[in-house]
Formats: C-alpha cells, sequence, structure tokens
C-alpha cells in the first residue's frame, strides 16, 4: 500500500516538478538578459532545488569511454559477457593489447546501482582488464524469473568467478563481502581449479559484530519478523515485476538520509546558496554526487531478508554456522587465494574490525599472503571514490595484485 501511495505521490507532483523544471531554465538561460538579477536567481534557484528534491532520479550512465593508459586515452567499450535476470555482467574492455590483470569488481546490491562504483572503475582501468557486476533493480524483473536470495547472489559470484579465472583478482566492495568470501569458499571447498588469485575487501561487514555501527544496532533492535512486515512491499502494476515482493529503493534511500540529516540538509543549504553566488563549479559538484546518490533500486525482498538476518543478526558467517545449499562456508579452505582486507578509519557503516576479520577466518591463507589496511581519515564512500582512494588505497591494491601475480609465475 505504501509503495502505490509513493507512486501516486510522484504522479501528483509531476506536473509541479515539470513546471519548475521549465522555469529553472528559464531563468538560468543565458539567453535570459535578466538571469543575474538577484530576484531572477532566487527564482531560478528555489526551482531547481524544489526539482531536484522532488523529481525521480534513473540509474546513471556509466560515461567511461576512455582512460589514460601510460598517459594515453584509450578508448572504452562497455560489454555484457553474462546477461542474468538480476545481474548482467559487464566487461570494460579497453582498445589496446595490453589489457592489465584481471579484475572482477563486485558492486554491493544494498540500494544504489553500480555506477556508484564509476571512479573505482575507472581508476583500476588505468591497470587492469575490468569486469564489473551491474545489478538490475528487482522492479524491472518480472516475477516469472522467480526468487533472488543471498545464496543465489552467492551463486552468481561463483559463475562470474569460474567464467574469468583463472588469473583472476577480485574485487568486493561493502556488502559484497560476505557472498564473495562465501562463493570463494565453497570453491575452495570444492577443489575448484578456477578460484581468484586474490581477493580485495573493502568496508563490509564480516563480522557485523565488532564495532556496532547504527545500521548493526538497528537489525539488533528489530526481530526478523518486523522487517518482513515493515520493509517488504509489493511492486506496483506500472511496473515489469508487478506484485514481486521487493525492498523498496525509496526506503532506503530515506534510511541513507536519516543517518546523516545534518550533513545533507547542509550539503543543499550550501547548494541553495552556491547558486544564489553564480557559482555554477560548487552547484555542479553537488549535482554530480546527488544525481548518483538519489538514484536508488529495489532489492529483492527474499534477499534483503536473508542479509539481515544471516549477516546482521545470527552471525552465521563468522560463527561458522552458514550452511549454502547443504555445504558448509569454511574461509578455513581458502589456501591460495591472497588476501587484502580494507577498512576507512571514520567508516560509520563498517564498523573498523568488520572486514578485518576476514583475516582471522581465513586462517588456511599463509600470513605472508595477507595484508590489512586501516585508511586513515577515510569514511566509507572515501574508501573506495575520491581523492585518498586514488592516492593512498589504490596504488596498494595495484601494488598487492602485482604481488600475487609475480608469485603465481615463480611457483610455476
Amino acid at each position: 500500500m505504501l509503495y502505490a501511495l509513493h507512486e501516486l505521490q510522484r504522479s501528483l507532483l509531476s506536473p509541479m516538478v515539470t513546471a519548475a523544471s521549465v522555469l529553472k531554465e528559464v531563468t538560468h538561460s543565458p539567453l535570459n538578459p535578466l538571469r543575474d538579477l538577484p530576484f531572477v536567481r532566487a527564482v531560478g534557484a528555489n526551482s531547481e532545488l524544489f526539482t531536484r528534491l522532488m523529481q525521480r532520479y534513473h540509474k546513471p550512465n556509466w560515461d567511461i569511454e576512455t582512460v589514460d593508459v601510460d598517459g594515453k586515452p584509450v578508448a572504452v567499450k562497455t560489454e555484457i559477457t553474462i546477461d542474468k535476470p538480476f545481474c548482467k555482467l559487464i566487461h570494460f574492455r579497453k582498445e589496446t593489447k595490453v589489457k592489465g590483470p584481471k579484475l572482477l569488481v563486485v558492486a554491493p546490491l544494498s540500494g544504489h546501482f553500480a555506477t556508484l562504483l564509476r571512479d573505482t572503475v575507472r581508476t583500476t582501468l588505468a591497470d587492469h582488464d575490468v569486469w564489473v557486476t551491474d545489478w538490475v533493480d528487482a522492479k524491472m524483473v518480472p516475477l516469472s524469473d522467480g526468487e533472488f536470495r543471498l545464496e543465489d547472489y552467492v551463486d552468481y559470484i561463483k559463475e562470474f568467478i569460474c567464467s574469468l579465472a583463472p588469473r583472476l583478482n577480485v574485487m568486493s566492495v561493502c556488502q559484497p563481502t560476505v557472498p564473495v568470501l562465501a562463493a570463494v569458499s565453497l570453491l575452495a571447498s570444492e577443489r575448484n581449479p578456477r578460484i581468484p588469485d586474490s581477493m580485495i575487501m573493502m568496508g563490509g561487514p564480516i563480522d557485523a559484530r565488532r564495532s556496532p555501527t547504527a545500521v548493526n544496532q538497528f537489525a539488533d533492535e528489530h526481530s526478523h519478523q518486523w522487517f518482513t512486515n515493515q520493509m517488504v512491499m509489493r511492486v506496483p502494476q506500472n511496473y515489469p515485476g508487478f506484485s514481486r515482493l521487493v525492498y523498496p529503493g525509496f526506503m532506503q534511500h530515506a534510511s541513507f538520509m536519516a543517518m546523516n540529516p545534518d550533513r545533507h540538509l547542509n550539503a543543499h543549504w550550501e547548494f541553495y546558496k552556491h547558486l544564489m553566488q553564480g557559482d555554477q563549479d560548487s552547484a555542479e559538484a553537488h549535482r554530480q554526487f546527488y544525481d548518483e546518490y538519489n538514484a536508488v533500486l529495489d532489492m529483492p525482498a527474499e534477499y534483503y531478508l536473508d542479509t539481515v538476518r544471516i549477516v546482521f543478526q545470527d552471525f552465521l558467517l563468522p560463527r561458522g554456522e552458514w550452511n549454502i545449499r547443504e555445504q558448509r562456508v569454511d574461509p578455513g579452505a581458502i589456501t591460495k587465494t591472497a588476501l587484502f582486507t580494507i577498512e576507512g578509519e571514520l567508516d560509520d557503516i563498517s564498523g573498523n574490525g568488520q572486514t578485518e576479520a576476514a583475516q582471522s577466518l581465513c586462517s588456511g591463507i599463509p600470513k605472508t599472503r595477507r595484508k590489512h589496511l586501516l585508511a586513515k581519515g577515510v569514511g566509507h564512500y572515501g574508501i573506495f571514490s575520491g581523492r585518498k582512494f586514488r592516492t593512498i588505497i589504490y596504488p596498494q591494491i595495484s601494488q598487492f595484485v602485482q604481488k600475487q601475480m609475480r608469485s603465481k609465475k615463480q611457483l610455476a
């Protein structure tokens, strides 16, 4: 019912949003001789702020057409290499003979689109041959395609790894650290030769009992039945996924905003002031960030509820009690895949120690092939994007991957 009311509200506001958008264009137009008058700027600023707060945000484009390799621009083409109902495996193919080590970037399925990792992909592309998991908005998946649970997520990752291995490195960002560790653990237990050379795990809840954050406390304070009753809804009839049970993106977006309301309120106030001052560079930076941040997707309800229970309430992975299709997930079985865990000192989503927990769980990996980094002065998003990621974190990732490649060659 709430989902339908949300859609109704959007529909009712649509004419007002359209009118405000037109007014914004008129006041900002370089052909408008009055555009620099204080009153006109105020009208334009109010119109744009209203539009941005009320409009629908669709999935952004990747917008990665070239990448600098050794100081020279190289064309990049995106190709879907595996097309599954709930995920597209995308290859960013560089038009150059030297591709670099293969890197599978597993994006989070936690509310935002995979394009949130655009900076991650663009940075790693300079030295690597990159694939990315591009998760599909569940409201766009017909009910006939069935359910999608956390164990199905693990199956997807196993399939992607096996299709790209050998000589593959896997980078998981936030939420997928758990299913990626499960996938590699199962492949190792099965003695499957198509396993990755290294796992890079960044800011994820491997053991959510450590340094609990607001996210962890929220899951702890509510029963699993409460999440089922309050957070799960059916997709309205105006989408291909009509009647599918989902955790709606607008609910997740509201929770994102509620975690740091003062920060977002200040950001919008600063945006308004930049518009009034005619500071278009600062205003554009705000637009680019919130165009991405405000674009959210629905998650399959089964997957969402599984994640709440298995990861944030029962802690089955660190307790050694997680079974997938009657097979125990045993990270200790991993012996041939190197491990690099990365955390942000200021991460308020995955607390310090939650990702590092993989180090003790993966006891079969020699200490010489394990590394941990606590990035000083870095928050959750700074782990995988921004200046500190590009200048401090990524160089260490690249060095780690190169080191594993050299070790493999020496063993061969």
